[in-house]
């Protein structure tokens, strides 16, 4: 499934100049709690009698999220969701945010997501976990019937508490109604990803699918554990594996054994721009790691982490990263495949997916801009 590169006769202004959300993408690293419109914050919280909001002007509410998001440190990034949390407490309020997130990703461009939440924070009004995981279900199975979004939903257990077993007894309890794999969120120092080793074997014993946030607010230890402690199959975020990586005069690379394990093994990094910039895992996107990955040959993508907190949405994503490291319509496509690849959707359906939803949108867009593909293949 690897796939050619693209040469742009006329350079790469034609690709500037495209209307980013025709490009069909996969976003695999979203938090649900992170990604509520404004008005859903607002009309919820007057529902739920909530009154910790800042202002129910959305707009200013927006902007409220917006700048307690870009403190430049991950802890004070993650405050703001004591507010969208406090609003997801009724099986109608879960199932609203879970119907509007397919709705925004369709109007996105967004073909496949995979979305993260942990539903140890939404049992507040008497709910069960299993009740919150179906009404999250219901909402986007509802967006998928009437969007044509494909999607699966990851159980998050967090890093602080001691209930992570639990969180992954749960998601696989729920395997075969659209939980798709695990995840260990929260903040990253001070909490390393082997003190949850049993939820991880409880996950590996039942043939289930691991993404762990690590080397974000970390450094290559964290990386190193979730991978040989505890079996990730994905990273969220990784940026901090640079540290593992030498630069010589000429431009080359050197890859320590973390970095040079994880190029070999294909394992893919859910990579977030804004985000990391946000959280101060990156001081500007222009120093972001993700294209040296990315011209390396890892198995990189871009993601949104937070659309809510970090303003942002697929196609800006992308758009900010050809803007800033020159990106191709053909490093566009090789991105999303990227994506596509690491899904944690069955085989027959990331298949599906490349070669009926993605490579055909693409052909479309190169015959548009005149764009020749080589016959070359990339890197997979």
């Amino acid at each position: 499934m690897d796939l050619p590169e693209a040469r742009l006769p006329e350079g790469r202004e034609l690709v500037r100049s495209l209307d980013f959300k025709r490009l069909p993408k996969v976003l695999l690293h979203e938090h649900l709690d992170g990604g509520l419109r404004p008005s859903t914050v607002i009309e919820l919280s007057r529902e739920l009698g909530y009154e910790g909001l800042p202002t129910e002007d959305a707009g200013e509410l927006a902007s409220w999220f917006h700048r307690g998001a870009q403190r430049g440190n991950l802890g004070e990034y993650l405050e703001g969701f004591a507010h969208t949390i406090a609003v997801m407490q009724t099986k109608d309020g879960l199932e609203r945010v879970a119907y509007e997130y397919m709705e925004d990703m369709f109007r996105d461009g967004v073909v496949h997501s995979e979305v993260r939440f942990a539903p140890v924070f939404h049992d507040r009004a008497g709910l069960t976990q299993d009740e919150v995981v179906e009404a999250v279900i219901a909402g986007l199975e509802r967006g998928q019937k009437e969007f044509g979004v494909s999607w699966g939903l990851i159980i998050c257990a967090m890093r602080d508490r001691r209930d992570s077993l639990e969180a992954a007894e749960l998601a696989i309890r729920w395997r075969d109604r659209g939980v798709v794999g695990f995840d260990l969120a929260g903040e990253e120092s001070g909490h390393p990803p082997k003190r949850h080793l049993e939820a991880f074997q409880a996950i590996s014993r039942a043939n289930f699918k691991i993404t762990i946030h690590a080397g974000e607010a970390f450094g290559p230890e964290s990386i190193w554990q979730a991978l040989q402690y505890c079996g990730a199959h994905r990273l969220g975020h990784g940026t901090r594996l640079l540290e593992d990586i030498a630069f010589l005069e000429d431009g080359s690379m050197v890859l320590g054994r973390l970095a040079q394990f994880i190029l070999d093994r294909r394992i893919p990094l859910e990579m977030c721009l804004s985000s990391n910039v946000h959280t101060g895992a990156c001081a500007s996107v222009a120093e972001h790691p993700f294209p040296k990955f990315f011209r390396a040959g890892f198995r990189v993508f871009l993601n949104t982490d937070d659309r809510l907190m970090s303003d942002t949405e697929m196609s800006k994503e992308l758009e900010i990263a050809t803007q800033v490291f020159d990106l191709s319509l053909g490093d566009l496509q090789k991105i999303t495949v990227n994506a596509a690849k690491s899904s944690f959707a069955h085989y027959a359906e990331r298949l599906d997916l490349i070669h009926r939803r993605i490579l055909p949108s693409y052909a479309v867009l190169f015959a548009e801009q005149g764009l020749k593909l080589l016959s070359e293949q990339g890197p997979g």
